[in-house]
């Protein structure tokens, strides 16, 4: 039988958010690990602080937005190259930095790590993932420090409701409320939320409890927040 293919977005404030978080690391690798029987994981990883430093010094140096779209973009490469070492994958071939090498290596591989692919404005590693979800007609995850979606950012407002269900039509207003910033902090990027509203890709927000994404993976019950019609 031919396995589906799972798009995970793992945020790089849940690889580095300071220090590199080991623990939370070993419980992810096992999660995947146990269930890469029944599915193809293509795991896109997030810059995080790294990013978010690099992005932040070339900001007060007057540097293009562009420039510091580029620095995101290798520090999303770089967690994914760690990521790889971390689960013992052969690092021979490398990381994939285009969907032409992603569709060789995921014949082979049932787990693939990569950061952004091409360079594209106004995007980050979330609408990477949704256009690796949509050209394998796969479903899509984004794993995130909170537990799911929120009417706004529960960490800096206590009165955040959270969102367990929302249409797609919806979640791409919330998403563009802001006007998009490299390192930007909402859940998922304006680009993403398009690509997911065209597509019409199954979409699921889910925070750090590994036994969240486990119960997901199995047809259990989650905590998160399901984003579909």
């Amino acid at each position: 039988m031919k396995k589906s293919v799972i798009v995970i977005s793992l945020g790089g404030s849940l690889i580095i958010p300071d220090k590199i978080d080991l623990r939370f690391l070993k419980e992810f690798k096992k999660t995947i690990l146990k269930n890469k029987k029944k599915y193809k994981f293509v795991i896109v990883c997030g810059g995080g602080s790294i990013a978010r430093k690099y992005i932040s010094a070339l900001k007060d140096s007057k540097t293009s937005k562009e420039l510091q779209n580029f620095s995101g973009i290798s520090a999303t490469r770089m967690n994914a190259r760690f990521m790889n070492y971390f689960f013992n994958i052969d690092p021979k071939h490398g990381i994939p930095h285009t969907m032409k090498k992603l569709k060789k290596y995921i014949k082979k591989q049932d787990i693939i790590f990569c950061g952004a692919l091409e360079y594209k404005p106004k995007q980050t590693s979330d609408s990477t993932a949704a256009e690796i979800a949509k050209y394998f007609k796969g479903i899509f995850i984004n794993l995130t420090n909170v537990k799911g979606l929120y009417t706004k950012n529960p960490k800096i407002h206590k009165n955040a409701k959270f969102i367990p269900k929302i249409s797609w039509e919806e979640f791409h207003k919330m998403a563009n409320k802001n006007k998009f910033h490299p390192g930007q902090h909402f859940v998922l990027d304006q680009t993403a939320s398009r690509i997911i509203l065209k597509n019409k890709i199954k979409t699921y927000i889910i925070g750090k409890n590994m036994k969240s994404l486990n119960n997901f993976l199995n047809n259990k019950k989650f905590v998160g927040t399901s984003i579909q019609g």
